[in-house]
């Protein structure tokens, strides 16, 4: 079996956030064939909504799309290390693959800070796949960020 990665989705999501003054995160989920059932970019200043992630956002549209409210068998591409917020949605989701981009030393909830998948509350653990694309990933955040702090 071949792996082909649906990373550039998520970059495409993430290019377009930071063009919506987003911050430029972006994610898809993937079925089991390979299809992309939803995507989704950071929508948390355009909807004044803290927990409008794109992670959050593309596993609540997968799941009104496919009528469930679990994502079994289902993998999430995000260009960014998910915060504790998406990683627990992830988990109870139960997502079977999460792949991202770039580490999130700051506020990442995976392999960094609160790592949620380690903890003995955690219901179900994905498999993690880390650095897929992580240098266009991080190229869109730092060309976002210096251009936010050259405005000021």
């Amino acid at each position: 079996m071949t792996f082909a990665t649906h990373m550039e989705a998520a970059l495409a999501e993430a290019r377009t956030a930071g063009r919506r003054d987003e911050v430029p995160v972006g994610a898809v989920v993937v079925s089991p064939r390979g299809a992309v059932i939803a995507a989704a970019g950071n929508r948390t200043r355009e909807l004044n909504d803290p927990t409008a992630h794109a992670e959050m956002l593309a596993i609540r549209a997968a799941c009104a799309a496919l009528g469930v409210e679990r994502l079994v068998d289902h993998d999430l591409y995000v260009t960014l290390e998910p915060c504790p917020m998406c990683a627990a949605a992830i988990s109870a989701a139960r997502i079977r693959r999460l792949y991202y981009g770039a580490a999130d030393p700051k506020s990442g909830g995976v392999a960094q800070g609160a790592r949620v998948f380690s903890h003995p509350q955690c219901h179900h653990r994905p498999e993690v796949y880390d650095g897929i694309a992580a240098e266009e990933a991080e190229a869109l955040l730092r060309g976002f960020f210096r251009y936010k702090r050259s405005e000021g």
